[in-house]
Formats: C-alpha cells, sequence, structure tokens
C-alpha cells in the first residue's frame, strides 16, 4: 500500500514534526509498505514559499493517490481536513503503526 502520512506539520517544533513524519515513514517501509510523507515539501517551501491553501490542494492531490492514511497524534488543523478526505474517499485510517499490517 502507498500510505499517507497526516500529522503536525506548523504548530510545535516543525523540525521535530517533520522527523516524526519520517520516523513514522521509516516503520510503513519496515512492513513492506511505501510512505508518502508530505512534510518533506518543507524543502520546496523554503525555497518556493507557497500559501498553507497551496500546500493544501496539492496534499489533497497526492493523498487521492494513496491507498491509506495513517494519522499521527496531535493538534494539526491540515491533518485533521486529509483524515476527512480519506473518509470522503472510503479510504482505510489508521491510527497507530501497530494496525498497519507486515506485507
Amino acid at each position: 500500500m502507498l500510505i499517507y502520512i497526516a500529522s503536525a506539520y506548523t504548530l510545535g517544533d516543525t523540525v521535530e514534526n517533520i522527523r516524526k513524519a519520517c520516523l513514522a515513514g521509516d516503520e510503513i517501509l519496515a512492513k513492506g509498505h511505501t510512505p508518502f510523507v508530505p512534510h518533506l515539501s518543507h524543502l520546496y517551501h523554503f525555497i518556493s514559499p507557497k500559501p498553507w491553501e497551496t500546500w493544501l490542494k496539492l496534499d489533497a492531490e497526492f493523498l487521492a493517490r494513496c491507498d491509506a492514511l495513517l494519522r499521527l497524534e496531535g493538534i494539526s488543523k491540515g491533518a485533521d481536513l486529509e483524515v476527512e478526505m480519506a473518509k470522503y474517499l472510503e479510504m482505510p485510517i489508521y491510527y497507530s503503526l501497530d494496525e498497519i499490517p507486515q506485507v
């Protein structure tokens, strides 16, 4: 499965948020799946800043191509919107890495 990681990005320590998402991606890889870590657009934004709404639109396009979503803990308006989109798309939503099956 291609699994989208939805979690905090801007609230709190951005670098730590990116780190947590990447570590979750490593665990998804270890389970035999492919992670999609939208937090990695941080470098793109650093080089070419875009409004928050632009990033949400891009993330929605990526999410629509994924097979499932992992929602990590933490407050995030953007991640909550991504969960709602995943529900609309009727894709599996995992709230823990332990819920993701091993391949």
